[in-house]
């Protein structure tokens, strides 16, 4: 027999130092640094363009 939920409740806080507030580069997930959003964009668009080239090799 289907269990059915019907009602779900999350609850989330957030505490951020004051210190970290002005810095993107301080942000952790897992306990690693999180790379700013120009860098990890420029790390992106470098992977498609080698695989886009790669496919052209073939």
């Amino acid at each position: 027999m289907p269990i059915e939920i019907r009602e779900l409740n999350i609850k989330v806080s957030v505490n951020q130092n004051p210190q970290e507030q002005g810095s993107e580069q301080t942000t952790q997930i897992g306990g690693q640094p999180m790379p700013d959003k120009d860098t990890l964009v420029s790390e992106c668009v470098e992977q498609i363009i080698r695989i886009i080239h790669d496919k052209d090799e073939r």
